[in-house]
């Protein structure tokens, strides 16, 4: 007797479900995803007890006739592909024809849709279809999910408590309301509305209605496009940095996805401007062939691959690094939350043209509504080249105090110098033929066998920056000479440090993100550190060199380097002006 048998069509419905509805929230994102397929403007989504008890979706949409709600919830029974090469063209965000079919052979199923005068009811429960009738004629489809899982409760018991799920399904609205700010989406839960968007078309007001003011306000607008990508979008300003990567929005032909290339390029894109571990707020809208795309890899088509892909990385790391650039500015001490209106953070400040006369910078401000200043006013770093800044003193041996005509300016004096530091090693590194130092103590250095091959397999990167370096023996290497930037009495330090970092990013080596790091920390070794009193003369050269930075507001790590007090919030604290 044959061993192998063909499964039942509700047994492999079952199994399928396993990869399709994995929780609460898989289940609203292909009933969800279905409805903007339909072309619906307004979706709700009603769940009670977080998605555990019930889920409803009404739509809007084009709805269906009675053959085609009784046909959906067959497996593989799709609208949006008929044959082998639309799977090259796909621009729909559900095809598989998998989903409904899962979800009915899991949960108790309710239908009810209408494209025409007559509506119809359709109920199954556990794959059975069990009622087909007509039903009243309202446009669209209501669809509502119960007792999910209540047949295979090995998987019941790996759903996640109330609070859980319903955080799991707020993260995928908000994330598709940010992809399609064109339509309006509701989600409540037992009745309390949770998320609401207005279905504007504008996509700074639906990451106002997202996120709220203090980040709307503070995020900067992109474009950048090539032969095969369009970009658009904003990016947040590393004054909203958060603490994990939930924040990268990033959408491909309308569909929220996955792809780790493109969040490393936006994570590299902000590597001088925040701290390890923190990550910003992007929602990032990329255009291109569908041919370049293969969004069938996963069966939640969230993960993608994409040809290309180091043409869009280049372009997405130059286009934010860009936006942040130009809008490097000195924040105010003092935030005053209680406007009306979202001010960009232009600080005005008192520049000398070659007259040594003073030019005042305008600060401006913009609606939520808009994404414009209506005189845009972009304070570049030559104007901060121009500034002239006075020390005065310094506190707890850590911040030094300085003035200049417009108010008072705080410096972190080791973020300051960090950053002076940063800027000079990376020119150095530019160099085409390096100056070097030789050691008159040659280092010598003895490592495992496998940290030894680790380094000797990109030791070049440091020649080429002007260290010599020898073989001593046995898993041995020997410092003969280092570049003149590395700092004297520290050398030994530095090149262990130097040597542990060459080894730790062996593994998918890259020569400019090693160099960053490299930068990054022998600036940090070399730069004054907090508690360290310092001359007036050492703080004014200190001051007239990070004015020559092309980034002055914050060290290398992100951290700011200046503070701003303007006459008038220092005139407002001691309360001489109402």
């Amino acid at each position: 007797m044959s061993k192998i048998r063909v499964m039942s069509e509700n047994l492999a419905n079952k199994i399928a479900a396993g990869e399709v509805v994995e929780k609460c929230a898989s289940v609203v994102k292909e009933l969800v995803e279905n409805s903007i397929d339909a072309g619906a403007t307004n979706i709700k989504v009603n769940l009670i007890d977080g998605g555990l008890t019930s889920i409803n979706i009404i739509d809007n949409g084009s709805g269906m006739d009675k053959e085609d709600a009784v046909l959906s919830f067959s497996r593989h029974a799709t609208s949006k592909i008929y044959k082998d090469d639309d799977l090259y063209f796909i621009e729909t965000l559900g095809f598989r024809g998998e989903a409904l079919a899962s979800i009915a052979s899991v949960a108790e199923v309710n239908l009810e849709t209408c494209s025409k005068e007559i509506g119809t009811h359709v109920h199954i429960k556990g794959g059975n279809m069990d009622i087909v009738e007509p039903t009243s004629a309202r446009p669209g489809t209501s669809i509502t999910i119960t007792n999910l899982f209540y047949n295979t409760p090995a998987r019941l018991k790996y759903l996640k408590s109330e609070a859980t799920e319903l955080n799991n399904c707020v993260q995928f609205i908000e994330k598709l309301s940010l992809s399609r700010p064109d339509i309006a989406f509701t989600l409540t839960n037992n009745d309390r509305v949770v998320v609401k968007t207005s279905g504007s078309n504008n996509l700074l007001k639906t990451i106002h209605e997202i996120y709220g003011l203090n980040v709307s306000s503070n995020m900067l607008e992109i474009k950048a496009s090539s032969d095969d990508f369009e970009i658009t979008g904003f990016v947040g300003k590393p004054s909203i940095l958060k603490k994990n990567r939930n924040h990268f929005n990033t959408i491909v032909n309308g569909r929220v996805v996955r792809n780790n290339d493109i969040n490393r390029a936006i994570n590299d894109a902000y590597n001088t401007y925040k701290h390890e571990g923190f990550y910003p707020i992007v929602v990032i809208n990329i255009e291109t062939d569908p041919t370049l795309v293969d969004v069938n890899i996963h069966p939640t088509k969230q993960d993608i691959k994409m040809s290309k892909i180091e043409e869009l990385t280049e372009i997405l790391y130059k286009t934010i690094k860009e936006a942040l650039y130009n809008n490097l500015l000195i924040p105010n001490a003092i935030v005053d939350e209680s406007l009306n209106k979202v001010d960009i953070p232009f600080i005005p400040l008192s520049v000398y043209d070659k007259d040594n006369k003073v030019t005042e910078v305008v600060q401006t401000s913009f609606d939520l509504g808009t994404t414009k200043s209506e005189e845009e006013t972009v304070i570049k770093n030559e104007t901060f080249k121009r500034l002239k800044l006075y020390p005065v003193g310094q506190v707890h041996g850590t911040y030094i105090i300085a003035e200049n005509e417009d108010g008072m300016f705080i410096l972190d004096q080791h973020a300051a110098h960090e950053r002076v530091n940063y800027e000079m090693i990376k020119k150095k590194f530019a160099e085409e033929t390096p100056s070097y130092t030789d050691m008159l103590v040659p280092l010598q250095i003895e490592l495992t066998t496998s940290d030894y091959e680790a380094f000797m397999e990109n030791k070049g990167v440091l020649e080429d920056l002007g260290f010599k370096i020898e073989e001593f023996g046995i898993n041995t290497i020997v410092f003969k000479a280092h570049p003149t930037w590395l700092t004297k009495n520290f050398e030994g330090d530095n090149l262990r440090t130097i040597v542990d970092l060459v080894i730790t990013n062996h593994k998918n080596f890259n020569k400019d993100r090693f160099l960053d790091s490299l930068a990054k920390m022998v600036s940090c070794k070399m730069s004054v550190k907090a508690n360290e009193h310092l001359s007036l003369s050492e703080m004014e050269g200190l001051l007239n060199d990070l004015v020559k930075c092309d980034n002055p507001y914050n060290c290398c790590h992100g951290r700011p380097s200046i503070m701003k007090f303007t006459n008038y919030e220092l005139e407002k604290m001691f309360k001489r002006v109402i």
